[in-house]
């Protein structure tokens, strides 16, 4: 089966929207987390880390955006970023193409504020009928599709920070699976008071100590035949993504470092080829745990890390997403080279982690 590889990315951050401002943000070291005006945002939360001056009217134009949500906007732009890359497959066969989109509830905000709305008014059903479409998970993927004109599978998942690793590996599943000839796979999350205060009262108290931040990252996956068919470089060759669970609290390390080398036995990279990582980090005794499975089953090796968490905040379903494009934006526009890999991490409190493996083609 031909190895599948990316191609092409978006990304959308604190650092600003496009790929340059990541790419320059994190050569620079920069920190993009802010103190919030609370005057604005009735928060629990200090600082944050917002896309700045982001709106759907500027980044979308003004039509058929008054409607639109904070988070549908950044998928919708997201993957705008990507629409260039295939534009002349896409207007030939645009029921080819699949959109994988991750997302953590939808928005939490619309949901509320309809919600609310149809408590408090003069009468239930006195809501705004337009506004209904952004209550729905699928909203940002379906509002993405109609937007850009993808006529191929349009698939949302949900899995908290993992969100990221788990619509590219279903991406995968897809293209294997002949569904489609490539896929745009990502995942978005916007900044809220409703999800400040979830977050917040849903967290452990180290975790409230993270800044919360959003965007969202779309990743172009195809075959390499395709790819190089298309002119375009194949940034990164999918080596592997894999999942475990564990139940006992002090389970995290030996459920991630079994992941991690599974993956790397799939993806037939070796730990000291691994030049770049991507935790999830945030701090904490879960960050901890997570960076010493990494380093546990890197024996010997001295990657470059990449904490992202710590520049653009806590970004929760788009995070893992997001570490994805960090690794492909510090391996710069000819991706990873040949003998190089890079490693994304993730985890949860409830038991769950993944990675995923990335490798010069």
């Amino acid at each position: 089966m031909s190895s599948l590889v990316i191609s092409a990315w978006s990304a959308i951050t604190a650092y600003g929207v496009g790929n340059t401002p990541l790419r320059d943000g994190l050569a620079q070291g920069r920190d993009a987390v802010a103190l919030l005006d609370r005057e604005v945002h009735e928060v629990p939360y200090r600082r944050a880390a917002l896309v700045p001056d982001f709106t759907a009217a500027r980044y979308l134009g003004k039509k058929g955006v008054r409607t639109m949500d904070r988070v549908t906007a950044l998928a919708v732009t997201a993957v705008g970023g990507l629409a260039e890359s295939v534009a002349e497959e896409h207007a030939e066969r645009s029921e080819e193409t699949a959109l994988v989109l991750g997302t953590g509830s939808g928005s939490v905000q619309s949901i509320m504020d309809f919600t609310r709305d149809s408590l408090t008014g003069e009468r239930p059903y006195h809501v705004e009928a337009a506004r209904f479409p952004n209550t729905v998970m699928n909203r940002a993927a379906g509002q993405s599709a109609i937007w850009h004109r993808i006529k191929g599978p349009n698939v949302t998942v949900a899995g908290g920070s993992l969100t990221g690793l788990l619509a590219l590996s279903h991406a995968l599943r897809l293209h294997r699976g002949g569904h489609c000839a490539r896929v745009l796979c990502g995942a978005a999350e916007e900044f809220s008071t409703q999800r400040a205060w979830l977050e917040w009262h849903g967290g452990a108290d180290e975790d409230r100590a993270t800044p919360l931040g959003e965007g969202a990252a779309v990743l172009l996956v195809e075959t390499a035949e395709d790819a190089a068919a298309a002119g375009r470089t194949a940034l990164a060759r999918v080596g592997a993504v894999r999942f475990r669970a564990h139940r006992q609290a002090d389970g995290l390390r030996g459920a991630l470092t079994g992941c991690v080398r599974d993956a790397l036995a799939t993806a037939g990279v070796a730990p000291a080829d691994v030049r770049y990582v991507a935790p999830l980090g945030g701090g904490g005794k879960l960050a901890a745990e997570e960076e010493q499975a990494v380093t546990d089953a890197l024996p010997g090796a001295r990657p470059e890390w990449t904490r992202l968490s710590e520049r653009v905040g806590h970004t929760s379903a788009a995070a893992t997403a997001l570490q994805l494009a960090a690794v492909l934006a510090r391996a710069g526009e000819r991706g990873l080279g040949p003998g190089e890999a890079a490693l994304v991490t993730g985890v949860q409190r409830d038991g769950q982690v993944g990675c995923a493996v990335l490798a010069g083609s």
